[in-house]
C-alpha cells in the first residue's frame, strides 16, 4: 500500500489480455470493440493497456476524461458516450472525433461548434428501446435522421442503443434488431450508408455468443468485460476474460468484541435509512479505513471467505471477523469489486491507483 492509504491495485497485464481476448473474439464476427474507459476514470496506464490489447477506439461519459487523454497524447477516435450539454459542445467538438446523441438541439449545438473550428463531428443517434434512458423512440429515428443530414458541420455515422443500465433490459434479438431495421429504412430512404451500428456494451456479448446477435450489428462497447471480466448484468464471467483484475487494500483500525445489536433506540443513520440489525451475540469486529464516501460498499467482497462486511458509515467499514483471530490493528484486509465498486473506488480521490 502506497503510504498506508487504501488502495486500489490494477494488475494491467490481465486488463490487456482481456482486452485482446474481446477485440479477437468480436473481431472474427465482424464487430469492433469501442474501448470505454470511464469506469476507471481514464486512467492513463489503464487505457494504455487498453490500447496495447488491441483497441482502437475508446469511448468516455465526461469530457475532462477525454481532454486528459487528448493532453496524455492519446491519438485514437474518441467518443463522448454520454449526450453532450449544449453548454460543453465547443470542447466535444474539439476534443472528441465523435459523440452519442438523441437531442437535436445538442446536434445543432455541436453542428455549429464545428463549423466555427472546421471540423466534422461524427453522430451516433441513440434509440431506445426499451432501457428508457437516453435515445429517440424508433418511431422518430428516421425523422431526426433526416434532421441530422441537413446539418453541416457533423456527418451522421449511424445508430446506436443502450441496455442494462438504467431499466436492468437485456439485450435480446428482437430488441437489437430494432437498429438493424431502422438502419435499412434510413439508407433507403436517404440513399445513404448507415456505417455503425453500436449494439450495446458487455451485456451483449452473450447474444454474440448463442448467435442471437442481429446481422448488420457491427460494434459494441464495452468496459466492464474488459477491466473486471465480469458482466454484471447477466451474473457472469465474461467469457474468454480473466477476473481479479483490480484488488482494493484497506487497513485495520479498530479491532474489538462488541454486541451484535446497536444498544438503544433506533432511528435513522447519517445517510436517512433506518438499518435492520440481527442479534448474532458477541462478535469480534473490525474497522477498516474505508467508508461510503470511497466506495459503493455493497460491491465490495472479502478475499478472505471467513470476513463479513457488517455495513459502513461515510468513512468506516465495519467487519465481522469473528472466526480470523489473527487480524490485528494495522493489517490490511483485501476486497474484489464489482463495477460499481470499481467506479466509486476510481473516483475518490482519497483512494490510491496502484499499478
Amino acid at each position: 500500500m502506497v503510504g498506508r492509504r487504501p488502495c486500489i491495485e490494477i494488475n494491467l497485464e490481465k486488463i490487456k489480455n482481456n482486452a485482446n481476448c474481446l477485440v479477437n473474439y468480436c473481431g472474427e464476427k465482424g464487430i469492433e470493440i469501442m474501448g470505454i474507459t470511464k469506469g476507471v476514470c481514464a486512467h492513463l496506464p489503464v487505457v494504455r493497456a487498453m490500447l496495447d490489447g488491441g483497441i482502437k477506439k475508446l469511448g468516455d461519459s465526461r469530457i475532462q476524461n477525454i481532454m486528459a487523454l487528448r493532453k496524455a497524447g492519446i491519438k485514437n477516435p474518441i467518443y463522448q458516450i454520454r449526450i453532450p450539454m449544449i453548454s460543453e459542445a465547443k470542447d466535444v467538438v474539439f476534443y472528441a472525433d465523435g459523440s452519442l446523441n438523441s437531442e437535436i438541439e445538442v446536434i445543432k449545438a455541436l453542428s455549429g461548434e464545428a463549423k466555427k473550428l472546421g471540423r466534422v463531428h461524427k453522430i451516433i443517434l441513440m434509440v431506445d428501446v426499451g432501457d428508457l434512458r437516453e435515445g429517440v423512440m424508433p418511431e422518430d429515428a428516421v425523422s431526426v435522421v433526416g434532421e441530422i443530414l441537413k446539418l453541416d458541420g457533423v456527418e451522421f455515422e449511424g445508430l446506436g442503443t443502450n441496455v442494462g443500465c438504467y431499466g436492468g433490459i437485456l439485450p435480446s434479438y428482437e430488441n437489437t434488431k430494432i437498429l438493424v431495421d431502422l438502419a435499412k429504412e434510413i439508407e433507403k430512404k436517404y440513399g445513404i450508408e448507415v456505417k455503425t451500428i453500436s449494439g450495446g456494451n458487455t451485456a451483449t456479448i452473450s447474444l454474440l455468443e448463442k448467435g442471437r446477435l442481429p446481422e448488420g450489428v457491427n460494434q459494441l462497447r464495452v468496459g466492464e468485460g474488459i477491466l473486471l471480466g465480469t458482466d454484471v448484468t447477466n451474473s457472469r464471467k465474461t467469457p474468454g476474460t480473466v477476473e481479479n483484475t483490480m484488488t482494493l487494500k484497506t487497513e485495520v483500525i479498530e479491532v474489538k468484541v462488541k454486541p451484535s445489536y446497536p444498544i438503544g433506540e433506533i432511528g435513522r443513520d447519517a445517510f436517512g435509512n433506518i438499518p435492520v440489525f440481527e442479534d448474532k451475540g458477541p462478535m469480534r469486529r473490525a474497522i477498516v479505513a474505508l467508508g461510503k464516501q470511497d466506495c459503493r460498499i455493497e460491491g465490495l467482497k472479502p478475499v478472505d471467505p471467513r470476513i463479513e462486511i457488517l455495513g459502513a458509515s461515510s468513512d468506516h467499514m465495519i467487519l465481522d471477523v469473528t472466526r480470523c483471530p489473527e487480524v490485528e490493528v494495522g493489517d490490511v484486509i483485501e476486497f474484489s469489486m464489482d463495477y460499481g465498486a470499481m467506479l466509486s473506488l476510481m473516483t475518490s480521490s482519497y483512494v490510491e491507483k496502484v499499478i
